[in-house]
């Protein structure tokens, strides 16, 4: 997408906008229906390609997991480990007593597109260097990884998403940020309950982090 598109979609009263690199699937949800789809979100494929996708409704309040609920479960956790990129949230004002609100304006909290255009192979670095070639022009390309707070298992370094993906599955079940994990990201040495998952990284790896993650950004 064009930064023209997102522009776009700026313009929406309460909107996030977020970016995951691997992410290949297409998933459009609302409160009542989704659909989980081949189609990209743009006229080219509706008009040119053969396409294919389910629609699912969501239960009510009785009634145990089925399509839509594990689809949705799913694409929470994509969303909550994707970088946020942009956020505007609308701002209302209490009237009868507080009894309802009104809607006066929205602000912008968090807009990092002018970071984004400028340098998209810079998002989600990993730590710990690995050099591999592409075959096309056989250039060396610098991998980093880090450590799974809860396991220690060696995954992608990022400080958002300091977790394997089994080890966010426990944590889910009650997303308490602050609880103390086992493990340090940056270095895979035991933490003693330092680390959590808002803070996955200790004051004194900070620096050496940061450094090691703009230099991926180059």
């Amino acid at each position: 997408m064009s930064q023209e598109d997102f522009n776009f979609f700026k313009e929406f009263p309460n909107i996030e906008i977020r970016y995951e690199k691997r992410l290949h699937a297409k998933y459009f949800a609302n409160e009542e229906n989704a659909i989980l789809t081949s189609m990209n979100l743009y006229g080219y494929s509706q008009d040119n390609n053969i396409e294919f996708g389910i629609l699912t409704k969501k239960k009510g309040l009785i009634g145990g997991d089925n399509i839509d609920d594990q689809a949705w479960k799913y694409f929470e956790r994509v969303i909550i480990q994707s970088e946020l990129l942009f956020k505007k949230k609308p701002q209302y004002k209490s009237t009868m007593f507080g009894l309802k609100e009104k809607y006066e304006d929205s602000s912008i909290e968090i807009d990092k597109f002018s970071d984004f255009f400028s340098n998209k192979d810079g998002f989600n670095s990993n730590i710990k260097k690995r050099t591999s070639f592409r075959t096309e022009k056989k250039k060396p390309v610098i991998e980093y990884f880090g450590y799974c707070i809860r396991t220690g298992k060696k995954i992608a370094f990022n400080p958002d998403r300091p977790r394997s993906d089994e080890a966010y599955e426990s944590w889910a079940k009650y997303k308490k940020e602050d609880y103390p994990e086992k493990f340090r990201h940056f270095s895979g040495e035991k933490s003693n309950g330092e680390t959590s998952f808002a803070k996955p990284i200790l004051r004194k790896n900070w620096k050496k982090a940061q450094e090691i993650r703009n230099k991926s950004k180059k």
